[in-house]
């Protein structure tokens, strides 16, 4: 496994994605933000909720005898175990984040996705595989509506986006809402999981929404050529071609979203028969920008 990765922090205070690499595993979360205006009952914040939770989950998954549900699942008690003293985790202002992960084991690729964030697994002739969890999506749509109206950076805006917070909270991790990894260490069941032979996978990318709005958000690049963009160029070019994206749409008119640019996280790997990936030809500069 070859990883090449990068994570860019967006417009808030701090960067609350996080990366962490073993040599069979690759973590990627994604904090959800809390807005100023809201409680949280954590003393410490998403960014070290993620570190502590990314940290637990690269160590555990380097056991192939334990799954990647159970692996997340121990991840979240043992996070909850360091400042259960601390901190109010009985409410539902409390850290969490996304989580897309993958390890190798033996002859095969096992890979777990909970919420947003995003898998894209290149199999070849078989063709290109997004996998992610879109169920946020669902669940307070009014709401989510009128927070995706601009212009961006705007109290009203800020307003707004709070309000939908508030909603989302009451629905996180609730059987008729969305789940994400906060302390409730059922949300592992609800992950999404799958093993593949790695024979099928070229190449993959695990991305946090921040960095694959080009493909699903944005419509600028399809997801091959998002692979193209990360193999070519790498990570940190496909995060600053975002951001220049970003910038020709400050308000959100052209592509309605939460805030100016988010924080952005991306992981490359290549598996497999890495020296069997194509060559197209492909360059950012003949990207199309959707209107």
């Amino acid at each position: 496994m070859q990883v090449s990765m990068a994570s860019a922090q967006g417009m808030g205070t701090a960067n609350e994605d996080t990366v962490h690499v073993s040599p069979t595993g690759v973590v990627v979360l994604d904090g959800l933000s809390a807005p100023k205006d809201l409680p949280m009952g954590c003393i410490h914040g998403t960014p070290w909720f993620v570190r502590q939770l990314g940290t637990c989950l690269i160590n555990v998954i380097g056991d192939n005898t334990v799954t990647l549900r159970e692996a997340l699942r121990t991840a979240i008690l043992k996070v909850n175990s360091l400042h259960s003293d601390t901190c109010e985790l009985d409410q539902e202002a409390v850290p969490a984040s996304t989580v897309v992960m993958i390890r190798e084991r033996g002859e095969v690729l096992d890979y777990l996705v909970l919420s947003d964030s995003v898998l894209v697994l290149d199999l070849g002739e078989d063709g290109i595989q997004t996998i992610t969890d879109k169920r946020v999506e669902a669940v307070a749509g009014a709401e989510m509506r009128a927070a995706l109206q601009g212009p961006t950076g705007t109290p009203e805006h800020a307003a707004q986006v709070s309000a939908l917070v508030t909603v989302q909270r009451r629905l996180r991790n609730q059987p008729d809402g969305y789940w994400v990894a906060a302390t409730n260490p059922a949300a592992a069941d609800e992950a999404i999981t799958g093993t593949i032979s790695i024979a099928q996978v070229r190449q993959a990318a695990l991305l946090t929404d921040g960095a694959s709005r080009l493909a699903d958000s944005f419509g600028a690049l399809s997801w091959a050529q998002l692979l193209d963009l990360l193999r070519t160029e790498g990570p940190a070019a496909l995060i600053a071609h975002t951001r220049e994206a970003e910038l020709t749409d400050p308000v959100g008119e052209r592509w309605p979203r939460f805030k100016l640019s988010d924080d952005a996280t991306a992981a490359y790997v290549r598996v497999g028969h890495a020296e069997a990936l194509r060559v197209t030809g492909w360059r950012w500069k003949d990207a199309p920008m959707s209107p």
